[in-house]
């Protein structure tokens, strides 16, 4: 018995090292093109004690549109479109800039998570109207829209 279970656990010892190698054998790499059609996204705005929804639609080659509402403002509604372009790196890694309205922008940093289903942002700069940059301690996650059988 002692015999037998000494060999078990040497046996899988040997073959689970060997079945999670086979298991990140198809090494998975983004592009921009890994980021296409529409995302919903939650957002939480800590350093001004905020919350906000949206969705993104981008188009595979780098560039997006998107609509969102930040809570506690009026008119309750979602804002007029906001376009811009964004960066995928191989390693799922990547980048993206908003254009706002009144001449602002959002830069942002994201990992992109789950094949493309999901995206992880912290936004890195709030430039307002003029070239000011604002503090900001923001983060937001995205989910495909779409149902996993529709996906390319």
């Amino acid at each position: 018995m002692k015999s037998w279970l000494s060999g078990g656990a040497l046996a899988a010892t040997i073959a689970l090292p060997a079945l999670s190698g086979a298991a990140w054998a198809d090494d998975f790499t983004c592009s921009n093109a890994t980021l296409q059609g529409e995302y919903a996204f939650g957002v939480n705005i800590v350093s001004q004690q905020s919350v906000g929804l949206g969705w993104k639609y981008f188009d595979g080659n780098g560039n997006f549109v998107q609509h969102d509402y930040r809570g506690n403002t009026s008119p309750i509604r979602f804002s007029d479109e906001e376009v811009g372009t964004y960066k995928v790196s191989s390693d799922c890694t990547g980048s993206l800039t908003t254009q706002v309205a009144g001449g602002g922008s959002v830069q942002v940093l994201f990992v992109i998570s789950d094949g493309g289903r999901h995206i992880h942002e912290v936004v890195g700069a709030l430039t307002v109207a003029g070239g000011a940059n604002v503090p900001v301690q923001t983060s937001a996650d995205d989910w495909k829209v779409a149902p996993e059988q529709n996906q390319q």
